[in-house]
């Protein structure tokens, strides 16, 4: 059967047609007055991570930190004295009796002459201070000096080969950071743990009088004390002190010394005994939204100027309380702690100018720092 009617041509035309359209369609919906959507992302160069690093292995940053961890172990001399009421009955003839307590810690050394960084409080009152190296070696070690205000103590052991840690830069570190805690938690025995940069220039942790610490979730635990915190090159960028816990065992938040405060703390204790630090003679207050609300003192930024010593530099200088610190030398005053710590930044003889509000008046005092008395507490420069 032939199919040439003209029915027959139009159907074929029409297949045809719409053969067309869907190749039309499909290649180039740009010509019917549509376009696909077009997604525009960036991608990132995939990186090149070599081996035994980064995610890898840690292996050899704790290679070349951890022969410097030392164990620190410590005897003390406690003196218990007989309870009132058995004194009371047989009067003196109950002498104090006297027992030796043991207590352990971590240090790091800092020098081949035989320096060795740890805290304060894992060697506060030590009759005798043993340390032992991660090669066996053990001997007894000296006091240098200590620095109460930011929990720090140098030792000295007289060795030979002594394998010296690598500084590093705590100013560099960045939140984030991977960061690694090498101590002798416990007593266990010399352990590493791994954790990130949690926080930086962290205080109001109510640990030390000059607080800036390091926060990190590597695992810190009793005996990590004085240890080291490395960075993935295995350079130290902190001194191991504390942990913020509810049972006495880590919770992810620790806090360690940076390196660059201890390290300047360690020069002045090697170089002249003891750390000079500014004063001021003041205690400062953060202007809080309702202080701010009930003194009217909306868009001002400064320290409430708390309390001043009888006869301190700001005393001398005219400072008074309830005084609003806003500037020192020209640079703003931020908070209390900021405050502090520039104050204590400054040689004692320096002369400076302190901008304060008072009654609503602007006022420029001239106040000549002193040195830092040993104890003061918590709060006051």
């Amino acid at each position: 059967m032939k199919h040439s009617s003209p029915l027959w041509f139009l159907v074929k035309a029409a297949i045809a047609g719409l053969a067309v359209a869907f190749v039309i369609l499909v290649l180039r919906p740009d010509l019917l007055g549509q376009s696909r959507p077009v997604v525009e992302i960036t991608e990132s160069t995939p990186a090149h991570t070599p081996g035994g690093n980064g995610p890898v292995s840690y292996a050899d940053a704790v290679d070349a930190a951890a022969p410097a961890v030392v164990n620190v172990y410590t005897t003390k001399v406690i003196t218990e004295r007989p309870d009132p009421i058995f004194r009371f009955f047989f009067g003196d003839q109950l002498a104090p009796r006297q027992r030796l307590e043991s207590s352990l810690g971590s240090g790091v050394i800092v020098s081949g002459q035989g320096y060795i960084l740890t805290n304060n409080h894992v060697i506060e009152g030590a009759a005798d201070i043993l340390v032992a190296l991660r090669d066996g070696r053990s001997v007894e070690a000296t006091l240098v000096g200590v620095d109460r205000d930011t929990d720090l103590a140098v030792l000295k052991v007289d060795m030979t080969d002594l394998p010296a840690i690598t500084f590093g830069s705590s100013g560099n570190l960045r939140v984030g950071d991977v960061v690694l805690a090498i101590g002798n938690p416990f007593g266990v025995g010399q352990t590493v743990t791994i954790g990130i940069a949690s926080a930086t220039g962290r205080n109001r942790v109510g640990i030390s009088t000059i607080e800036n610490f390091i926060q990190t979730d590597a695992a810190i635990n009793p005996g990590n004390s004085g240890g080291a915190l490395i960075n993935a090159l295995g350079q130290l960028v902190g001194i191991n002190t504390a942990i913020f816990s509810r049972s006495g065992g880590s919770q992810g938040i620790g806090f360690a010394i940076p390196v660059d405060l201890a390290k300047d703390v360690m020069r002045q204790i090697i170089e002249s005994g003891r750390v000079v630090r500014g004063w001021l003679g003041v205690e400062g207050q953060d202007i809080t939204p309702q202080l701010a609300e009930s003194f009217g003192l909306q868009g001002v930024q400064g320290v409430i100027i708390a309390g001043v010593q009888r006869n301190g530099p700001a005393a001398r200088a005219g400072l008074r309380p309830g005084d609003i610190l806003t500037h020192i030398n020209g640079e703003p005053v931020v908070d209390s702690q900021t405050t502090m710590a520039m104050i204590t930044g400054f040689a004692p003889g320096t002369r400076i100018v302190l901008r304060v509000l008072r009654a609503g008046r602007l006022l420029e005092l001239e106040a000549v720092i002193a040195e830092r008395p040993s104890r003061v507490g918590i709060g006051r420069g």
